[in-house]
């Protein structure tokens, strides 16, 4: 541990204006604060604040940042509060050291919902003052090499993979390569013991085995760079445990298959020096085809930059190169640590690209798995670059669509997103992007956001702006539904229902507003009886609770709602426009509508009935049907021929039982009304290719 003036001295060796006293006086108030408080080690707690603080200085970061570091478990784990820390140390100590504080004392919510909610605290703290994440990463490190002092396995698993699924993808997106590699080793032991224990005893036994052929490969590298008169630094290394573990999951190979587990580093003094050397390697060995990435050219959004290219060296030996300068160098290890703006007295803004997309990703979270959900796609790593008509640069994870380049451009842009040039053709808006697409996005002023979109976007951003859209809809047709039904109950009584009536029930009952109101109607969260009682007093009195309300005066129309939002056609019956429809009510499910002679009504339903329509006109809705087919040469071709000259488009078509010399499919068809899809049945009955058909 650290003692008082080696910190202070540290600090003092790179900010030599830095004031020893705030120091001095952080540095007794957290031993003071955390007094004999113990880790499970067995150490004094305040050991772990201040061992993060070293770090920090590690770094070379600022005064404040070091006081928060000291400080950053004081209020959460002792008597200290914010507004004392403020007195002591003034409101921008107070700020960082309240945002890397996390929320634990709430002990109503779940694990989950805990989690979320200091995410949730963590990254908009964070989004206007990157220092808090600084703190963060660096407490995390800590405690991760403190986790096997942990006696609970299952405590020890659960912080582990936190930290592989948030901290060190943050890590990585940041730059801070180095925190991100030993987050990684120290969770992957937690994670999977037995793979950890056999890929570092292999990497072990290599290595007593090669007898020094990792310094040898390092010198010829450094040979033939010298004589094309580069003068570099050369470095070899076994790779990270963690990512050879990931190599053979994903390539599903054994440790003997992988070929290129040593990893060299060349330094060089310039930009130009970079490719030059990487010319020269290419030409004295074999580089390994599609093995090549310029991030020099094209740095990560991280700002990583180097040249990473792979070689087979004698014997078929498979090995990575990465070459960078010097400069580029530290960036990559440290990343925003290695040139924080504070030290040049500027204050970064926070707006980092991806930090906005985690800030709009904390408003659009509907709950706690869905933050945890979006903020894991979010800090995904492994990454494609995509670009705009206009060269724009664009990185998305693996396996991202133009839905997720949509929404990557601007919320906006996908909100209205209706389909996509991929390199100058159109293509689906379900096709994974590969790297360099250019992708340009094809818009409508009446699109929206489709709920099926959920089923292939990869991007947390894409998932919470689909997910709002979506509910903000479904949030709209219910309270039109609401509207419909509030006016039907309001025609019961006695008196007239005005606006003052109305808002004053909206008090009654406890809404926030009108809007509030109507949502619960349209979802059966408020029943008929209180809502009576509500707009007028007395209404329902002397009445039992097996009254025989008054039915409906006239149907409710859902002309104009979407399928899926408000109400849901049945699976049952399959509901087509101009049939006799009602509707099924029941708590928090919306409404279900079936045909009124559908076998499910007859059986009996613990909901309430409500009178539908259509409305006037109507917008279709998708008929099946079951048809019987001769099994010979030409028959299905002939049946989706009848479909297409009755204007009717195969949603989905299925072989059910085979039973020569029949065939049963069912037929989903898009059709505009019941008398479309007789029309329908009609021509398939006089085919001679159908042995029956009709509707379901």
């Amino acid at each position: 541990m650290l003692r008082q003036y080696e910190l202070v001295e540290r600090v003092k060796a790179y900010e030599p204006d830095a004031d020893e006293a705030v120091l001095n006086r952080a540095y007794v108030y957290t031993v003071q604060k955390h007094g004999t408080q113990q880790r499970a080690s067995g150490d004094p707690y305040f050991s772990h604040p201040i061992e993060v603080a070293g770090l920090m200085t590690e770094l070379k970061l600022d005064q404040e940042t070091i006081v928060t570091a000291l400080l950053h478990d004081t209020v959460e784990d002792t008597l200290a509060t914010i507004e004392e820390v403020e007195q002591y140390f003034g409101p921008e100590i107070a700020r960082l050291v309240d945002g890397v504080t996390k929320l634990s004392k709430i002990e109503t919510l779940t694990e989950n919902e805990r989690a979320a909610e200091n995410l949730r605290k963590f990254f908009l703290a964070m989004s206007e003052d990157l220092r808090v994440l600084l703190v963060k990463l660096a407490d995390r490190l800590h405690n991760m090499r403190t986790l096997h002092f942990i006696k609970s396995a299952e405590k020890r698993r659960r912080i582990a993979k936190e930290t592989m699924d948030i901290y060190a993808p943050l890590a990585e997106r940041v730059g801070m390569y180095e925190y991100m590699r030993e987050m990684q080793l120290l969770a992957f032991e937690q994670l999977e013991p037995e793979a950890y224990a056999t890929i570092t005893g292999r990497l072990a036994q290599i290595r007593s085995q090669e007898g020094g052929q990792v310094d040898a490969i390092a010198l010829a590298i450094k040979q033939a760079l010298a004589e094309a008169g580069l003068d570099v630094e050369v470095s070899g290394r076994e790779k990270h445990p963690y990512s050879i573990w990931k190599k053979m999951a994903e390539r599903h190979v054994s440790f003997e298959q992988i070929t290129d587990i040593m990893a060299f580093r060349v330094l060089t003094a310039s930009p130009g020096d970079c490719y030059k050397a990487l010319g020269v390697l290419h030409q004295t060995w074999q580089m390994i085809p599609g093995r090549f990435k310029d991030y020099i050219s094209t740095p990560k959004s991280n700002g990583y930059r180097s040249l990473h290219t792979a070689l087979i060296y004698e014997n078929s030996m498979r090995m990575e190169v990465q070459i960078r300068t010097r400069d580029m160098h530290r960036t990559n290890e440290f990343g925003l640590a290695a040139h924080w703006a504070y030290k040049q007295g500027e204050r970064p803004d926070g707006q980092v690209g991806w930090l906005r997309d985690l800030i709009e990703i904390v408003d659009a979270s509907h709950d706690a798995e869905e933050l945890l959900e979006h903020t894991r796609l979010a800090i995904y790593q492994d990454r494609i670059f995509a670009f705009t008509p206009k060269g724009a640069l664009h990185q998305l994870p693996k396996g991202a669509t133009p839905i997720d380049f949509a929404y990557s451009v601007h919320t906006d842009l996908g909100n209205a997103a209706v389909g996509a040039k991929i390199n100058g053709r159109h293509m689906p808006l379900r096709t994974p992007l590969a790297n360099g697409d250019v992708v340009e996005i094809i818009k409508s002023r009446d699109s929206e956001p489709q709920l099926s979109w959920l089923g292939f976007v990869v991007t947390g951003k894409a998932r919470a702006a689909i997910r709002r859209a979506v509910r903000a809809k479904e949030r709209q047709e219910v309270a039109t539904i609401g509207r419909k039904l509030f006016d039907e109950v309001a025609s019961r009584l006695p008196a007239r229902i005005g606006r003052k009536a109305t808002l004053a029930a909206v008090r009654k009952l406890g809404f926030k507003d009108e809007e509030d109101l109507m949502v619960a109607m349209g979802s059966a969260k408020l029943a008929d009886r209180d809502l009576m009682e509500a707009l007028v007093p007395g209404s329902t009195a002397g009445m039992g609770e097996q009254i025989e309300w008054p039915k409906q005066e006239r149907a409710i129309s859902i002309r104009g709602l979407t399928p899926g939002m408000a109400f849901h056609l049945a699976d049952c019956c399959h509901p087509l426009p101009d049939d006799r429809i009602v509707g099924l009510r029941q708590p928090g499910k919306g409404v279900e509508v079936h045909t009124i002679d559908c076998l499910k009504l007859a059986s009996g339903v613990d909901a309430d009935w409500l009178d539908l329509s259509w409305g006037e006109r109507s917008d279709g809705a998708v008929g099946r049907l079951r048809v019987v087919l001769y099994n010979r040469p030409g028959t299905l071709a002939e049946v989706t021929a009848i479909f297409a000259s009755n204007h009717a488009n195969v949603v989905n078509l299925q072989m059910i039982q085979r039973d020569d010399p029949f065939g049963t499919y069912e037929v989903d068809l898009e059709v505009r009304n019941v008398a479309h899809l007789t029309r329908i049945v009609g021509s398939l009955r006089a085919s001679e290719a159908v042995a029956e058909a009709e509707r379901i």
